[in-house]
C-alpha cells in the first residue's frame, strides 16, 4: 500500500490516523476533506508535504472521488457528520454525507477494485443498561437511537451489501468514543478541558451516569492500520480499550488533573435520546489480529490530552466563543 486515500483526514480521528501513518510507515497519503467546521488544515500542517497532500472536496462529488480512488491502493473512509446534538437539530447533512457519501465511495472502489476500510461507531448498536454486564460484540443487533447513529448504521449496511453483492474488498470497524489531540471543542472532553482553562465551570448532562467506553485516538489509529493490513475481507472488528467511565467520573478526573475541586461543575438538562451505556468487546481484534492498545488506562491518556490542549490554545481559541454561545442558546 504505497498510496492511501484518507477521507475526512483533516478531522479529529482522521488526522490522528494520518499522523500515525507518517510516523510508522512509508506510505504516501492523500487526504480528501470538505473542511467543514470540525476539520482544519492546521491538524496536518506539521506533516511533510512530500508525504501528505490535502485535497479539499466533498465525498459526494463522484468524479473527484472516482479520480482519487483510481490513483490509490487503498481507501480509509473516516469522513462523516458525527455530532449527535447537531443531528437532532438538522439530520440533512448526516443523510447526505454518511449515506450518499459512503455510496459514492463504494461505487468508486467497486469500479477500480480498490481496497476499502470503513470507519464506524459503536453507537449503531444503541445502548446498554447501566447495570448490564454485557458488552457490544460483532454479533450485536443494530439499534440506533439518533439521526447520527442511524445514518452510520445505514452506511455500514451499504458496505456489507457491496461486499456481498459486488465483491468489494472492504473491512469495517466500529469503535468506542475517541479522545485525544485535534478534537473539536464542541465534543465532551475537549469542551470540559477548555472550559476549565478559561475558568468556566464544566457542564454535565443530567446526573452524569451515562457510560462511554473511551479510547485514545492513537490506539484507534493503530487498530485501523492493523485491520487494513491484516483483516479478513468482509469482516467487522470492534475497537475498544476497556475504558468504561461514566460522564461524572470523566468530569471529576478532568477537574482533579487540572488542579480544581472535583465538584466544581454544574448540571444541565439531559439531551433527548441520550444513550445510557456503550461498552466494546474487542476480543476478536485482539485474538485474531494481535492488536493491543498502548494506553493501558484512561487516566494517562487523559493527562496527555489535557497537556495537548494547554499547549495548543492557538488552535482551539478562535472557535471557543462561538461554541459556548451555541450551547448557551440551547441552555447547555
Amino acid at each position: 500500500m504505497d498510496r492511501i486515500l484518507v477521507t475526512g483526514g483533516a478531522g479529529f480521528i482522521g488526522s490522528n490516523f494520518v499522523h500515525h501513518l507518517v510516523a510508522t510507515t512509508d506510505t504516501r497519503v492523500t487526504v480528501l476533506d470538505k473542511l467543514t467546521y470540525a476539520a482544519s488544515r492546521e491538524s496536518l500542517a506539521a506533516l511533510p508535504p512530500e508525504r501528505v497532500e490535502l485535497v479539499v472536496g466533498d465525498i459526494c462529488d463522484a468524479p473527484l472521488v472516482d479520480r482519487l480512488v483510481g490513483e490509490h491502493d487503498a481507501v480509509v473512509h473516516y469522513a462523516a457528520e458525527s455530532h449527535n446534538d447537531n443531528s437532532l437539530a438538522d439530520p440533512t447533512p448526516f443523510v447526505q454525507t454518511n449515506l450518499v457519501g459512503t455510496f459514492t465511495i463504494l461505487e468508486a472502489v467497486r469500479r477500480h477494485g480498490t481496497r476499502l476500510h470503513h470507519i464506524s461507531t459503536d453507537e449503531v448498536y444503541g445502548d446498554l443498561e447501566l447495570d448490564d454486564s454485557e458488552r457490544f460484540t460483532e454479533a450485536t443487533a443494530y439499534n440506533p437511537s439518533s439521526p447520527y447513529s442511524a445514518t452510520k448504521a445505514g452506511s455500514d449496511h451499504l458496505v456489507r451489501a457491496w461486499v456481498r453483492s459486488f465483491g468489494v474488498q472492504a473491512t469495517l470497524s466500529n469503535c468506542s468514543n475517541n479522545y485525544g489531540p485535534w478534537q473539536h471543542i464542541e465534543k465532551f472532553i475537549p469542551r470540559q478541558i477548555t472550559n476549565v482553562i478559561d475558568g468556566i465551570r464544566p457542564r454535565l448532562y443530567g446526573s452524569g451516569e451515562n457510560v462511554r467506553d473511551w479510547i485514545h485516538a492513537d490506539d484507534h489509529s493503530s487498530a485501523v492500520w492493523t485491520i487494513l493490513t491484516k483483516g479478513e475481507i468482509g469482516q467487522t472488528y470492534l475497537v475498544g480499550a476497556d475504558g468504561e467511565k461514566n460522564n461524572l467520573e470523566v468530569v471529576q478526573l478532568i477537574l482533579t488533573q487540572m488542579g480544581r475541586p472535583a465538584d466544581a461543575f454544574d448540571h444541565v438538562t439531559d439531551r433527548a435520546g441520550h444513550d445510557l451505556r456503550y461498552a466494546i468487546d474487542s476480543t476478536k481484534l485482539r485474538t485474531e489480529l494481535g492488536w493491543r492498545p498502548t494506553y493501558g488506562d484512561f487516566e494517562s491518556g487523559l493527562e496527555r490530552t489535557i497537556a495537548w490542549y494547554r499547549e495548543h490554545e492557538d488552535w482551539w481559541r478562535p472557535h471557543k466563543d462561538a461554541v459556548e454561545a451555541k450551547y448557551a442558546a440551547q441552555g447547555q
